[in-house]
């Protein structure tokens, strides 16, 4: 098997994990959990989204979330070394990351999204293809003015929970739009477990037959089906080496009822079984990587603790494998 030997993995379950929960998750527990993975040796992670939190009150302490991480004394001597990411989907959005950038405590970072599908990128950001790539081009620049690096995704790659079939030559397209516009790097995601393994090592192969920088591209799955290492194995393959993760592989569509009240969010529930969703579980991606001999660049043992507690922030049993049956004893 042919795989690189060192990669890098952000975690983004402050924002892409938490999103999925019907209970707030308390601002001192996202807080604490930024930092805790920041010591572990993560340094690039996802805090929060800047939109209305009236369709996302899981986020209506975004201020104060990116306020108290700049300021943790725990992170004095790495936060200069840390990217911070703020979900930035409309212009409102990321007019408040450029303030906030201005101010000194805004994000490092900011996420704008496209979907492949038409009926899936409507529901999303609330605009067509057209109009979106519209505003995209004249807010990249406004952002970066500011020294916001810009993250351009490209969602429903291997398939759409609305329209079903996707073409992977659609993505390839999108990303090389997203180049042109003037993105730091692109995030290339199936965000409801469409991904097979053999389609996600023609559709990677295909992104790198094409010139882009690896470096550059970002791994993000779902493990909706249980497929989500095995798709990380195909990506590894095909010679990824950036891949992002949640604790215990929670998050998923922004939760439509938090804490005993209705919500907008994106509207009904895309799955069967919403406890039943959610990305990659960071911490057996990481313990699997280990094994392997791939560097992470992380420390595992603490990436295991780390998860432990994040099952008692959520208040249930989460999936990941690794911290109920910890790693494999190498001695």
């Amino acid at each position: 098997m042919n795989y690189p030997k060192k990669v890098t993995i952000g975690d983004i379950t402050v924002r892409d994990g938490f999103q999925h929960e019907e209970s707030f998750i308390p601002t001192d527990a996202k807080v604490w959990l930024a930092e805790q993975l920041i010591l572990a040796g993560f340094r690039h992670i996802e805090v929060t989204n800047l939109g209305n939190p009236a369709g996302m009150p899981q986020f209506k302490d975004a201020d104060e979330v990116l306020k108290r991480i700049r300021g943790s004394k725990l992170l004095t001597s790495l936060i200069d070394k840390v990217s911070l990411t703020a979900i930035t989907i409309r212009e409102k959005a990321i007019v408040r990351a450029i303030q906030a950038r201005k101010e000194g405590w805004g994000p490092d970072r900011i996420l704008l999204m496209v979907s492949t599908s038409e009926s899936h990128h409507r529901k999303n950001s609330g605009l067509s293809l057209k109009d979106y790539w519209k505003m995209a081009e004249k807010y990249i620049p406004l952002a970066k003015e500011v020294g916001l690096k810009v993250n351009g995704t490209v969602s429903t790659i291997w398939g759409c929970p609305i329209e079903g079939p996707t073409k992977l030559e659609t993505a390839i397209e999108f990303t090389k739009r997203w180049f042109d516009i003037g993105v730091n790097d692109v995030e290339h995601a199936d965000h409801d477990g469409s991904a097979s393994p053999d389609r996600v090592y023609r559709y990677y192969s295909m992104l790198l037959d094409g010139g882009v920088r690896v470096e550059k591209q970002i791994v993000h799955f779902h493990t909706t089906r249980g497929w989500g290492l095995a798709n990380v194995l195909a990506a590894l393959q095909a010679g990824m080496v950036n891949f992002e993760s949640t604790m215990g592989g929670i998050g998923g569509q922004p939760a439509n009822f938090v804490s005993g009240v209705p919500v907008v969010g994106t509207g009904s529930y895309y799955y069967k079984d919403p406890n039943l969703v959610g990305l990659i579980s960071t911490e057996d991606m990481v313990v699997m990587m280990d094994e392997m001999g791939i560097n992470t660049q992380l420390d595992v043992d603490k990436v295991l603790e780390i998860g432990s507690v994040v099952e008692r922030i959520v208040g249930r049993r989460l999936r990941s494998e690794s911290i109920k049956n910890g790693r494999i004893p190498n001695h």
